[in-house]
């Protein structure tokens, strides 16, 4: 023990950048600790707000009321409310596709394709769920439970998406290395050129397998997305109609008159002459 507290004595300035570092520690947890706070907040405001909207828009349904007596309040019916929840389904899907189904936006936002994200996780499981119980149509024969259960699936889908893109545009690439954020920008740039209709098809059938390339291991492109972009690729070069040829006389056309033959010279015509004779 005296042995240590010697060699404590000896190294006693230790204490000040140990303290620093202990105080850094710290402060790094508070904040920490505050932005998720602070995110938590945001998603309860977000997912109030986006509710109270919700339940309004519905046949001025006070937002007071639950989904259960929603479902089976009068002067909203079960296929009046259904007719409007698809309607919002289908659009919160079509703003989804908008990023999954353009590269650009990907590699502008790349969270949103990124499963391991908490958030987008968090949006792709709402969207399961609100798939899950989608009616076949507004007309169906659907329960009151249903409803009510479809009800907050797509209010939590909304939700879950409105608070994904957000966090998707605030992070941008900042998850990824420098060395990572320059192959993502230079495909950025090549993405210019793939779909460029003023390129010619080889240069961007060029663009179009570097743009892959440098994506490889960054980005994870869907099926669907990389059919739309070949196909955004392979369009064809847009130019004026080329004039083309044709044999056919129009109806009323005069005939083409009959070539005029060149006379014959003279000692061929007598030679024939003599073979007759």
């Amino acid at each position: 023990m005296q042995e240590f507290w010697q060699w404590a004595g000896s190294f006693w300035w230790l204490i000040f950048p140990i303290m620093g570092m202990a105080g850094g520690a710290a402060k790094a947890w508070e904040q920490g600790a505050k932005r998720r706070h602070e995110r938590r907040l945001e998603t309860l405001r977000l997912k109030g707000e986006l509710k109270a909207a919700e339940l309004a828009a519905r046949g001025q349904v006070a937002p007071s009321k639950k989904p259960r007596e929603i479902a089976s309040d009068a002067q909203v019916s079960s296929n009046q409310l259904l007719e409007r929840l698809l309607a919002e389904h289908d659009e919160i899907t079509a703003r989804w596709l908008d990023y999954e189904l353009d590269v650009a936006k990907l590699i502008a936002f790349p969270a949103m394709s990124d499963g391991r994200q908490p958030l987008t996780a968090a949006f792709l499981r709402a969207k399961k769920t609100a798939d899950a119980l989608r009616p076949a149509s507004a007309d169906a024969k659907v329960s009151e439970q249903r409803v009510s259960e479809y009800l907050d699936a797509v209010g939590n889908y909304a939700v879950a998406f409105e608070i994904a893109e957000k966090d998707a545009r605030r992070l941008r690439d900042s998850t990824f290395s420098e060395a990572e954020r320059k192959r993502l920008d230079r495909a950025q740039k090549l993405l210019k050129v793939a779909i460029d209709e003023s390129a010619t098809q080889a240069e961007r059938n060029v663009a179009y397998k570097r743009v892959r390339e440098e994506l490889e291991g960054l980005i994870l492109l869907s099926d669907d997305a990389v059919t739309v972009l070949e196909k955004q690729v392979a369009r064809e070069i847009t130019a004026g109609p080329a004039p083309t040829a044709t044999t056919e006389r129009a109806p009323d056309a005069e005939p083409a008159p009959e070539p005029v033959r060149a006379p014959e010279p003279e000692r061929a015509r007598l030679n024939r002459e003599d073979e007759r004779a």
